[in-house]
């Protein structure tokens, strides 16, 4: 029997069900992977992470190659292209591993219906989470709306069930198929129209390993402490390797566990927080599977303060937060290594979007599609979440009251201004009494620093404490409407 294996978000061969079944069940195998042309034509993920993609595909290509298959590869709308290869190489099945966009969700039905009018078998795998939405129901059977219940039968269920990882899989001697893309090489990413750019983050199932490694032997321990300072390598960084699925999940999970049960000097406290985090992740992914409207709109309608009008001042303001020139430091700092490495911390990401939303009244639907464009980690569901977090109209229970205070957060997270030295370097000889709010810096000071507020540095867009009063006047003249 001859089975190929549409790789998607899953680059890896390790706790790998697509691939592992296939192998047990098929004489030959075909590993495929689609380049999605009309995604590509769109720009919605930007060169950090096709960059990235690349790399990845480049690494299990190799890992392929060492055990003597190739890996196929093929440009084009996916539907069409994935079902003329099945005619092309006559397969018997195809074998892929679920996506739970509901972009990603139509595209597999359309698929499952075109191979099977052509007589060709499909089998598809839980992979991407650990539960899917469909495990995972209040006790009416209804989707769960909110973290704190969710993340309490998430548990229940691990502890009932225990989802194992499964080994690399072994491959015949007979597994690979001649195909027209065997020999080529993988395209660049000028062939795929965006700029070549070094990760900023190693790709590839090997570096995924290692990253996690270093991570549960040693950051994972002040996690939660770690993870909100941005100065620091105190975050995982797997994020990227979970959205292209060179990492699972479920080995994650435990490894983090397997931490816990050495005993030593390990905190507790610290890796059930990380684990959280995952937990999290699989939360987003069953929202947007349950709810796929949030993809284009709020999760639910609530009375927030108006965004502003479309017009020269609202583009102004945008392009002033997109560029890291609002005047804020901490702001600018994560804008710009947003947008020169695809990476920002989970505590900055926030920051920086409370603020467009916020301070700048800018709607969260903007920011949300920049953030996609740039991101290595660029992730529908856990994107999606975090901004509808932040604008009060996702499945948080808080209404719209959570704004934070660049200035504070920055004292608070950065304290000493390592992170804003790094990525807005015009504040590098700024005292540091002043670095978090520099545009409070007497004249003198700002001689001495080589920075003058307006001229070296911007002058902030917005009085934070007066855009908080008109942000929450506005919004409880909504609520009294």
């Amino acid at each position: 029997m001859r089975g190929i294996v549409w790789f998607r978000r899953d680059l890896r061969l390790h706790d790998q069900p697509a691939l592992t079944a296939a192998c047990q069940e098929c004489d030959e195998i075909v590993p495929l992977f689609v380049f999605d042309e009309p995604l590509l034509q769109s720009d919605v993920f930007g060169p950090a992470c096709v960059n990235f993609m690349l790399g990845c595909l480049r690494e299990l290509a190799s890992s392929l190659a060492a055990r003597g298959v190739m890996l196929q590869w093929r440009r084009g709308e996916p539907v069409s292209t994935v079902v003329q290869v099945a005619q092309e190489l006559k397969a018997d099945v195809v074998y892929w591993n679920r996506d739970y966009e509901p972009a990603a969700i139509e595209r597999d039905r359309q698929v499952q219906l075109a191979l099977a009018e052509r007589g060709i078998r499909t089998k598809t795998f839980k992979d991407h989470v650990v539960f899917e939405a469909e495990e995972i129901r209040s006790a009416t059977g209804e989707p769960l709306q909110r973290y704190s219940a969710y993340r309490a039968r998430w548990w229940a269920k691990w502890q009932a069930t225990k989802p194992s990882p499964l080994t690399s899989p072994a491959f015949k001697v007979s597994t690979s198929v001649p195909s027209r893309s065997a020999s080529r090489s993988l395209p660049s990413p000028i062939e795929l129209g965006c700029d070549p750019v070094v990760p900023w983050i190693d790709p590839g199932e090997r570096q995924a390993q290692m990253r996690l490694q270093e991570f549960l032997g040693k950051s994972v321990h002040v996690y939660g402490e770690g993870r909100n300072r941005p100065g620091i390598d105190g975050s995982s960084r797997l994020s990227p390797h979970f959205r292209f699925g060179t990492l699972s999940v479920r080995t994650a999970v435990h490894e983090a566990l397997a931490a816990l049960a050495k005993g030593g000097r390990v905190s507790r406290a610290d890796v059930l927080t990380w684990i959280d985090e995952l937990v999290w992740r699989d939360f987003f992914q069953q929202v947007l599977s349950a709810f796929p409207h949030v993809a284009k709109g709020p999760f639910r309608h609530v009375a927030v303060p108006p965004v502003r009008e479309p017009g020269g001042e609202r583009d102004r303001l945008f392009q002033a937060w997109r560029e890291g020139q609002t005047g804020y430091p901490i702001v600018d700092a994560g804008m710009r290594q947003l947008n020169r490495t695809g990476w920002m911390p989970n505590r900055v990401r926030m920051i920086a979007a409370s603020f467009l939303i916020k301070d700048l009244r800018l709607d969260w639907q903007s920011g949300e599609r920049y953030f996609m464009s740039q991101l290595l980690d660029a992730d529908v569901a856990a994107n999606n979440g975090n901004w509808q977090w932040c604008a009060a109209t996702g499945t948080d229970a808080m209404r719209g009251h959570r704004i934070f205070n660049p200035a504070l957060q920055s004292k608070k997270f950065d304290p000493g201004g390592e992170y804003i030295c790094l990525y807005v370097p015009e504040l590098a000889k700024v005292s540091r009494k002043w670095i978090h709010e520099p545009h409070l810096m007497p004249v003198d000071e700002q001689t001495r620093a080589g920075c003058y507020i307006g001229r070296d540095y911007p002058a902030p867009l917005v009085d934070h404490r007066q855009a908080r009063e008109e942000y929450l006047s506005l919004g409880k003249q909504r609520t009294a409407r």
